[in-house]
């Protein structure tokens, strides 16, 4: 994956930005011995790395706006980061920039339960939402594998989603409002604690933006009471393809589950053996759970369990219990961990109609014997949102340049059934190079215009998002 060079006009800028930024940062916070700086080369795609010019960790939304008004003066591109777990290099840094990370900025400022929402700084890690609310019976809904670890400012920036997305929608549908700096230092307040705001919709924009447009520091989030009760059913099929069908004729019924989930065999084995979760053998399995009062729970699950019996079920399991049901979703949590035991491996990211499953993971199969790499399919069936994990040998001579071929055409392949190319991960740079296959120049063009108005000197996570040599020219003119 190619990045800019490095800008030595930039990097002789070093001493004097290093001695304007501890004017305005306590010493701690500001991070430039290369030993120290090695901390912040990559982010969760490890395949990558570089390290940062310097790195800084402010503590408000004033410091974050004195960084950025001292960068933006030097000409010094900047890179926002949550707490790097992004699985598509979305916080990569180049050589010549600096890192912008608000880990430590995690406060909950402000808790309303009557109008329903909280807000947090962007570094609050997404888990620890729920925990800041849930003693008052309220819960924060998206819920991606990373909660435990990920952050606000993350989930905004790429739109994250979760298991649960399926009933309660992605980030978007659960932020109200944010305070943004600008690169030149200027502070926004965009929406807040209601339900829409007049003028142009900007939070949208705003939203899977990933860090092209601005710093988020804080999050207006809509809270959600908890439901009476949740329990999944556990599905054992023969092959992918029938899971699939299950999947979507489950959708096709009008049945709206909290999540489905699925997993075939490759991680069925992996997840057992890391976590012992009960999992049947079989070739593929789905995870779907409703939840609302026991009378509604057993209608709906009714209803999904005589849908799973029209396709052969090699298991059929109902959680009887709440032991039962947080072992059900052991497994499935555990999954990432687990392949990550067996072998390196590519987490990929595409959204593809439901209608296409079947279709789409029959073809991931025949692509896995051409490329000669195994692939373990575990994702959120409900909404489409795929996650391949193409497995390889990170120390084996052009196993990575295979992997990311065989990614690539995965990721073409959802877009040709009427999918995108990415559905929580972003497009960092994994999926730069990519986006021509789903937009065309002058889709590109107005996408970038937009970035012209937010960060005229394209300072802001560069080398991302967008094709590298046009978002080079772009920012050279």
């Amino acid at each position: 994956m190619d990045m800019p060079s490095p800008n030595p006009v930039i990097l002789a800028k070093k001493p004097r930005l290093v001695e304007r930024l501890l004017q305005v940062l306590p010493p701690d916070a500001v991070i430039h011995l290369e030993s120290e700086t090695r901390a912040y080369e990559c982010d969760a795609l490890t395949a990558y790395r570089c390290p940062p010019m310097a790195a800084v960790l402010p503590s408000t939304t004033q410091e974050v706006s004195d960084v950025l008004r001292i960068c933006h003066e030097m000409g010094v591109p900047v890179v926002p980061r949550g707490s790097g777990t992004s699985l598509a290099g979305g916080a990569l840094p180049t050589a010549d920039s600096v890192i912008l990370g608000v880990a430590r900025m995690n406060a909950v400022l402000e808790t309303d339960y009557e109008n329903r929402f909280v807000r947090v700084q962007s570094g609050r890690t997404n888990l620890s939402v729920t925990g800041a609310v849930e003693e008052y019976d309220f819960f924060y809904a998206p819920d991606p594998s990373s909660q435990l670890a990920c952050a606000i400012a993350g989930n905004i920036a790429m739109n994250s989603g979760g298991a649960h997305c399926l009933k309660y929608g992605v980030t978007t549908n659960n932020l109200m409002g944010v305070t943004m700096v600008l690169m030149d230092g200027t502070v926004v307040e965009i929406g807040g604690a209601h339900l829409d705001s007049g003028g142009l919709d900007l939070l949208g924009v705003i939203c899977g933006s990933e860090g092209q447009l601005g710093v988020v520091t804080e999050a207006t989030l809509r809270i959600l009471r908890k439901p009476e009760g949740a329990r999944p059913v556990l599905m054992g099929f023969d092959s992918n393809e029938v899971a699939g069908e299950c999947v979507s004729d489950i959708i096709k019924a009008g049945v709206l589950p909290v999540a489905i989930e699925f997993m075939d065999r490759p991680c069925i084995r992996a997840t057992e053996a890391f976590a012992k979760a009960g999992y049947p053998d079989c070739e593929a399995l789905l995870i779907v759970e409703v939840e609302g009062s026991d009378a509604e729970i057993d209608e709906q699950l009714e209803r999904i369990v005589a849908i799973a019996r029209q396709h052969n079920p090699v298991e059929l399991r109902e959680s009887k219990s709440a032991d039962e049901s947080a072992r059900i979703w052991l497994g499935r949590k555990s999954a990432f961990g687990a392949m990550g035991q067996i072998n390196d491996y590519m987490c990929l990211d595409g959204t593809i109609p439901v209608s296409q499953l079947p279709f789409v993971l029959r073809r991931i199969g025949e692509m896995s014997k051409q490329y000669g790499l195994d692939v373990g399919n575990v994702f959120h069936a409900g909404d489409g949102n795929m996650h391949p994990l193409i497995l390889f040998d990170a120390n084996k001579p052009g196993d990575l340049e295979l992997c990311e071929a065989f990614g690539a055409d995965i990721l073409r392949l959802c877009v040709e059934v009427g999918g995108c190319l990415t559905g929580e991960h972003g497009v960092g740079i994994e999926k730069r190079d990519l986006m021509v296959d789903q937009f065309d120049p002058d889709d590109l063009d107005i996408q970038m215009a937009v970035k012209d108005v937010f960060d005229p000197k394209w300072l802001l996570n560069p080398a991302k998002v967008f094709p590298l040599q046009a978002s080079e020219a772009r920012r050279a003119a």
